[in-house]
């Protein structure tokens, strides 16, 4: 895509002028080596917003350097203070909702409107986690054999590296940084290349929040493999956090392996969206396009295959049909935009390749299915209908605003279709009887379920899946084990004889 457009807005303008463009070493903000730079550019237009400091693997070097230097005394730290910095971020973030939200539209593209939601909930992390930090604890006991004490105690992880996505900017650095913080653990942090500037305007604001130098350092980079690839092979390194991808994850766990380092990710999703005759219908299609729509699909929770009960399959297409239909696309800081374009040329041929392989597969466009003419990657809101159930965009992530619908006839045979993926991050299903979604929770293979809901993210909540949806959890009190230590410590038995 060419440039269409300038920044022209003074409000866009001066907030631009106002975000860091360097990389974050030790203790402040340098260039990357050689001056090297990239372009990020506005996918509604075309227009380049700014010009990034691209790290070479010599930047990652010196911010591993520096993650190692400051973990001893980061982990020295009280966990109050630490959480006294976390409380700080929350605020400020909070104070700066606005510019944070317009930020994210501008890189990313999703409407103000979604932008301000991912601002609430990234900034939840930082006040959570922030009150999990004095509550690590471990446990005492006596042996069972009455002949020593036992104590338990935990400790943080160590350095550790993240890699973020660049579909939710804040939330996906905030909900690995927050637990890592407040854990004691120091931070070499690479933001996606389409949308480094929310991670490089929350690192100023850690700064300004009193996070000591040389905690977290940031590293933009278009060489993502070449600058984390000798960091993750290095033995100063003891944690790998990465949410992309399954194919990436499945390397980044292998090259991990050679210095046995903990990992966390969170990585592709197949999720089944289960609508039953006895459902409500319009909550079910009020869900259903929270599950779809949100972020315009580009999230790896975004419902991906519609299983309906026959009963109810053509008045829920129709109902849903008519809801996808109302959708304004447009520059998400347009007003009344209520879906903004994809987020690269990649991303957009992939799901109308994925459309035009469904239809050719047998399936009934219902609704869109057409790029749309002009500047930035947009793409109709798109429902297929009547959707064979060996159609190959079943077994795809599709990762745009696509809803495939499927028709079912009993509970097991939707369980069996729900459940035939490799994948397992969340799955949603509406009905009326309780104890079908009691027997659902336990029978579908993910990690999340949401019940007469099209939303299941909650800071407060642990998220993650099963099978090739990841390892580990972020968030709930379960966040911040993924960086802590046990240690066992055996204390001889003090009321023993004396010798």
């Amino acid at each position: 895509m060419t440039v269409e457009a300038e920044i022209t807005d003074p409000g866009e303008r001066e907030l631009l002028d106002r975000v860091p463009t360097q990389l974050l070493l030790g203790d402040g903000w340098t260039d990357a080596a050689g001056g090297a730079r990239f372009a990020v550019t506005d996918p509604a237009t075309g227009a380049v917003l700014a010009e990034v400091a691209d790290a070479q693997p010599e930047d990652g070097e010196r911010a591993l350097a520096a993650a190692d230097a400051a973990q001893a005394s980061w982990a020295a730290t009280p966990p109050r203070e630490r959480g006294e910095i976390l409380r700080r971020a929350f605020e400020l973030v909070t104070a700066r909702a606005e510019e944070f939200a317009l930020l994210m539209t501008l890189e990313m593209g999703k409407p103000l409107a979604e932008s301000r939601g991912e601002v609430a909930y990234g900034a939840e992390f930082l006040r959570w986690f922030s009150e999990e930090a004095p509550r690590i604890s471990g446990r005492f006991a006596t042996a069972p054999d009455g002949k020593s004490r036992l104590v338990v105690l935990k400790a943080p992880v160590g350095p550790s590296l993240f890699i973020t996505p660049w579909n939710f900017p804040l939330a996906m650095a905030t909900r690995k940084v927050a637990p890592a913080i407040a854990a004691g653990c120091t931070m070499v942090l690479k933001p996606a290349a389409l949308t480094p500037l929310t991670a490089l305007l929350f690192a100023d604001v850690l700064r300004e929040a009193g996070l000591p130098d040389g905690v977290l350092t940031v590293i933009p980079t278009t060489r993502a493999g070449a600058v984390t690839g000798p960091l993750i092979r290095d033995p100063r390194l003891r944690k790998l956090s990465f949410t992309g991808s399954t194919e990436v994850g499945r390397r980044l766990i292998a090259d991990s392996a050679e210095q046995v380092l903990r990992v966390s990710m969170e990585l592709g999703g197949n999720a089944p969206f289960l609508v039953f005759d006895d459902a409500n219908l319009a909550k079910a299609v009020d869900g259903a396009v929270l599950a779809k729509m949100r972020n315009g699909g580009e999230a790896c929770v975004a419902a991906n295959r519609f299983l309906v009960q026959r009963g109810i399959a053509a008045e829920f297409t129709r109902r849903f049909t008519e809801r996808i239909g109302r959708f304004r696309i447009g520059r998400g800081t347009e007003d009344g935009t209520t879906m903004g374009p994809l987020v690269d040329g990649a991303t957009r041929d992939k799901v109308a390749q994925l459309v035009d392989g469904a239809v050719a597969d047998g399936a009934r466009l219902a609704l869109g299915g057409r790029r749309v003419d002009g500047a930035g990657y947009f793409y109709e809101p798109t429902v297929l209908a009547d959707v064979p159930a060996d159609a190959t965009i079943l077994g795809e992530e599709i990762f745009g605003p696509v809803a495939p619908i499927v028709v079912f006839d009993t509970e097991e045979e939707a369980i069996e279709i729900a459940n035939s993926t490799p994948f397992g991050l969340v799955s949603f299903a509406f009905t009326s009887d309780l104890n079908r979604g009691l027997r659902l929770a336990e029978r579908l293979d993910t990690g999340m379920f949401g019940l007469n809901a099209g939303v299941v993210s909650n800071p407060a909540a642990p998220f993650g899946g099963v099978k090739q949806s990841g390892l580990g959890r972020e968030g709930g009190f379960e966040g911040i084990e993924e960086y802590l230590e046990t240690r066992y410590v055996n204390i001889a038995d003090p009321f023993g004889p004396e010798e």
